[in-house]
């Protein structure tokens, strides 16, 4: 009987395996290996892509970048107030407050409004670390863009159905839109539990302005035209400027100041302000309203006297772009020409402000 090869082993004695292999030339091993190393290269140098859903989960008041075909597409996967509650909390001082402004794609391009006004914060006396606490809200998608080129704390807020991105003249049907959508945007900061101080980035910021806050006051608003008291309710007030705290009277300050836009179809929300202020309602939920004096919040309507005091200035009673632009360049000149003045000097009170330049005096809507 002839014995069995065993298995795995030709019947001459050799491996079958190694048989194989010996008739397989060497340059395929050499191939092989060549391409299984250049695989593992590439793999483990290749950056890891998270989708677009796990980006959002990520800080999103630090800038990036989003897709040019669709730049808020990636916005819309987060819910509206868990991405305004990220924001706000990321900007927001130890007591709560955060520093708001407004942006559409007129203002926000190159060289522009928000250039101007972010200028002022790094030019102005203490107030480069007030950026940490700004939020821009964006109207529309060129200006949320912009905002996150240049800034870290940014918020889109859109409105469905409504354009805000062009220069609105003064008093238009989307001018007043876009303001009526400011004020019921303000009340839900308010209820979110934060205070604010709301400026136009049409306000140029020289100095903080928290220490000139009175103490006591729910809502403190600057003025067009400030006649020597801030309990007068003659003051012409402006709302470009305001701190609000956030309590129950405010809330139901901006409610209704929103609901009164109904009674006053057509007004401005700072000319309805101006006539709901000695509204019965007022007393009634005992709403602490100071007005500002122009000193320390001035504006072209009313410059402010003293470059020893004044914390902010405002390009009212002005309209058009073109012409905001040129008289606060010239704010931002005159300031820097103060700074560059000896202690002396001053004190001595030399400089006076150079506008109105293209602007007018002329108060609107008085």
């Amino acid at each position: 009987m002839l014995a069995q090869p065993a298995p795995g082993r030709s019947p001459g004695g050799a491996s079958t395996e190694s048989t194989t292999s010996r008739r397989l030339p060497l340059p395929f091993f050499f191939f092989a290996l060549v391409v299984l190393s250049v695989t593992f290269i590439c793999r483990a140098t290749a950056p890891i892509r998270p989708s677009s859903r796990a980006v959002l989960k990520w800080n999103r008041t630090v800038p990036f970048v989003v897709p040019d075909s669709d730049p808020l597409s990636a916005v819309d996967l987060d819910d509206e107030e868990m991405r305004l509650t990220r924001v706000l909390k990321d900007a927001a001082m130890e007591d709560k407050t955060v520093i708001l402004t407004t942006l559409n794609a007129a203002w926000a391009s190159t060289n522009s409004i928000i250039d101007i006004f972010l200028e002022s914060f790094h030019i102005g006396n203490g107030t480069r670390l007030l950026l940490d606490h700004l939020v821009i809200i964006a109207f529309d998608k060129k200006a949320y863009l912009r905002c996150m080129a240049i800034h870290r704390h940014c918020f889109a807020l859109t409105t469905e159905g409504v354009d805000f991105s062009g220069e609105k003249d003064f008093m238009s049907d989307g001018y007043l839109k876009m303001m009526w959508r400011r004020i019921d945007f303000l009340r839900l900061i308010l209820e979110m539990g934060y205070n604010f101080i709301f400026t136009d980035a049409d306000v140029v910021w020289f100095r903080n302005p928290i220490a000139r806050f009175f103490p006591v006051g729910d809502f403190q608003i600057a003025c067009d035209q400030f006649f020597g008291s801030s309990f007068d309710l003659n003051n012409r007030a402006n709302g470009g400027f305001n701190f609000v705290k956030s309590n129950n009277r405010t809330i139901e300050f901006y409610k209704f100041w929103y609901s009164s836009r109904a009674k006053y179809p057509g007004y401005h929300d700072q000319d309805v302000l101006n006539i709901i202020k000695l509204d019965p309602f007022m007393d009634q939920i005992g709403l602490k309203l100071r007005f500002l004096d122009t000193s320390f919040f001035g504006g072209i309507c009313q410059p402010s006297r003293d470059f020893n005091k004044v914390c902010t200035m405002h390009a009212n009673c002005c309209v058009g772009l073109s012409r905001k632009i040129i008289d606060l360049r010239l704010m931002l000149d005159d300031w820097r020409r103060y700074m560059a003045l000896t202690p002396a000097l001053k004190r001595s009170n030399v400089l006076s402000w150079r506008v109105p330049h293209n602007c007018s005096l002329a108060p609107l809507h008085l």
